[in-house]
């Protein structure tokens, strides 16, 4: 199975390994708002990877994954690079999986009060259309975790889209299998996280089918797809202490940037502070894993 790249992401690249398989290699790309920013944050691929990896280990009895291997020898001993390929840069950062057929959703569960649901239920007292109860605070614990799917888009902005969309779009009862999946992971995802210091704000999954069967692909429980924050510091009605790429968005956010023009490159204690992060995603993450 020759490798061939088929496509690049806003973070990972993709190549083709036969009809079967495909490689997937997480690049130090950083996106934010719908942008790649122009700076890398180099290590950032090989800790999403390893952080990807350490989930997909784990959830495979609520449901199956994509993974076939993180190992770069048996990776490399199942496919035949083109003359010239840099194995040496897929060292830590590149993954054999199941080549499924994707489902064009982008699976969000949200546990808090956040982010764009956050704005959303200030302005409705909804989020993507689910009525929640009046006076809660942002950052706030919502009394059960909510399902909000949206758009997959590769370029552009996800947009919101109920469920009953999301159903009627699908075939018979596969966007409750979805919904019910994306709960049980979020609700595995968050108790794990929860031990080791760590509350799961909210995340974002998807999911393919392969051979009928439907299983989880792409990433998870990353800080790529997932709000983490510091549980000894959370406090209701502030913007808690994060171990994901929200760092970035909150710098951004304080240049006044207007999202439409070119993104501004990212000073060396902006990316030094975002491997940081990642960085101390993983070590709690794992610690007790």
């Amino acid at each position: 199975m020759e490798l061939k790249l088929i496509h690049k992401g806003k973070v990972r690249d993709l190549y083709a390994a036969g009809e079967k398989y495909l490689l997937i290699v997480s690049s130090d790309r950083i996106s934010a708002f719908d942008f790649i920013l122009p700076t890398p944050v180099p290590g950032k691929g090989a800790l999403l990877n390893e952080i990807s990896s350490f989930w997909f280990g784990r959830t495979g009895h609520i449901i199956k994954n994509h993974l076939v291997s993180s190992e770069l020898g048996v990776i490399r001993g199942m496919v035949t690079a083109p003359a010239g390929f840099d194995w040496d840069s897929m060292r830590g950062r590149a993954v054999l999986v199941h080549r499924a057929r994707r489902i064009d959703f982008e699976c969000v569960v949200r546990g808090y009060l956040t982010g764009s649901g956050w704005k959303d239920y200030l302005k409705t007292g909804a989020v993507c259309g689910l009525k929640l109860p009046a006076g809660l605070k942002e950052a706030q614990k919502l009394p059960e975790p909510i399902f909000t799917p949206t758009t997959k888009a590769d370029q552009g902005h996800d947009e919101n889209v109920t469920f009953e969309a999301m159903a009627a779009a699908l075939p018979a009862g596969l966007a409750e299998t979805i919904k019910e999946h994306s709960l049980a992971l979020y609700r595995f995802g968050a108790e794990h996280a929860r031990k080791c210091g760590i509350l799961l704000a909210d995340t974002k999954f998807e999911f393919g089918l392969l051979d009928g069967e439907l299983i989880l692909i792409d990433e998870a429980l990353t800080p790529d797809s997932s709000r983490f924050w510091d549980a000894a510091k959370y406090k209701v009605g502030t913007s808690p202490e994060s171990f994901d790429k929200q760092y970035v968005r909150n710098w951004l956010e304080g240049l006044g940037w207007d999202k439409k023009s070119a993104p501004p490159a990212l000073p060396d204690e902006v990316v030094q502070g975002t491997l940081k992060k990642y960085e101390e995603a993983l070590q709690k993450l794992t610690q007790a894993g």
